[in-house]
């Protein structure tokens, strides 16, 4: 792969929170550089639905050396207001590159089940029942899609007015995103669960052999056993349907770090040999979903995040004064990124 890194969530809207409170920018800063320094990433994924927020974090992530993918995720925003705030996001990224960043832009993430229009409902909670229905989803996929791919021209069109960088799109498959416009081909969709691990190989092939690179820009798992086999599809965790607060597991599992650590050493290895471009572990953090000496309430088993988040007041012990303590998956991505940092240069 010619970079490598991770996602960093600045917060992720619905009903009214964000999955990343409070956002410290102190904090924050010493995060992009122990991603730089400690993990040796070169690159980081920055995502979010709060303009200021990625503005701030791509600043700090730019100063700590690392590659800044640009990468709006909105929540039930209509489809204009997706595009005036792409558009505005494409602003604030070229005036980074301007300073002299190395970035790119995604105009948007999955912006089929996160915007109000495309797929139905007026909430995500709706909009993800569609999906879960396959007799509904078939009746409303060819215009979603149709809908969706005209969107997105108007975003890339109105973003290389703009931006003077590459431009890509974090997609979904079930988008049938037209690559034509992009100068890269970026997919949500790199995680590997019993389902698709036999074809995962041939489906990378077919993906790395158009003629644009090709990166991943979601793949991970859970901590706790069995999760590895399950892939993105470990909810075990409930929330509160008005507040979208965590408030309990929905079942009882075994905390596995060592299971994540390999899924995603496995992985990088596969995407490294298989021809991908770039691939970002999701995620580095999940603020929303702290751990608790409670075993009934250590959200951070149900986490994609390589270091555990504490509960608020606590600190760590690993990096003092960081409120959280590196996972396994932490040292294990330390360790791939300091190997690949070793190699010769071709």
């Amino acid at each position: 792969m010619r970079a490598w890194g991770v996602t960093y969530d600045t917060g992720f809207t619905n009903l009214g929170t964000t999955t990343h409170e409070p956002f410290d920018p102190g904090i924050l800063a010493k995060d992009m550089r122990i991603i730089r320094d400690g993990l040796h990433a070169d690159a980081v994924r920055i995502t979010g639905g709060i303009a200021d927020r990625m503005d701030i974090a791509a600043r700090h992530a730019a100063a700590a050396g690392l590659e800044v993918w640009y990468c709006p995720f909105t929540n039930d925003l209509t489809t204009e207001q997706l595009l005036a705030f792409l558009l505005d996001a494409a602003e604030r990224a070229e005036r980074i590159r301007q300073d002299g960043a190395d970035i790119r832009f995604l105009t948007g993430s999955e912006i089929s089940i996160m915007t109000i229009g495309l797929v139905p409902g007026a909430t995500l909670t709706k909009r993800a029942a569609v999906l879960a229905d396959p007799v509904r989803l078939r009746e409303v996929l060819p215009g979603v899609q149709q809908e969706t791919r005209a969107l997105l021209g108007r975003a890339v069109a109105g973003t290389r007015e703009r931006f003077g960088g590459l431009v890509g799109y974090a997609s979904l498959p079930m988008e049938a995103v037209d690559w034509a416009p992009f100068d890269f081909i970026a997919t949500d969709a790199g995680y590997r669960d019993a389902g698709n691990a036999a074809t995962l190989p041939s489906n990378l092939a077919a993906m790395t052999s158009q003629d644009k690179p090709f990166s991943i820009t979601e793949f991970g798992c859970a901590a706790f056993t069995g999760a590895a086999r399950r892939g993105s599809r470990a909810d075990i965790i409930g929330y509160d349907e008005h507040t979208a607060q965590a408030t309990r597991l929905t079942e009882t599992v075994e905390r596995n770090e060592p299971e994540q650590a390999s899924c995603l050493r496995v992985l990088l290895e596969l995407y490294d040999a298989g021809g991908v471009d770039t691939a970002f572990v999701y995620t580095f953090a999940s603020r929303h979903l702290p751990t608790s000496e409670d075993p009934s309430r250590d959200f951070d088993l149900g986490s994609f995040g390589i270091v555990k988040v504490l509960p608020p007041g606590r600190t760590g012990i690993a990096y003092p004064g960081m409120p959280w303590e590196p996972k396994a998956a932490f040292y294990a991505l330390a360790e791939y990124g300091r190997a690949r940092a070793d190699r010769p240069a071709v």
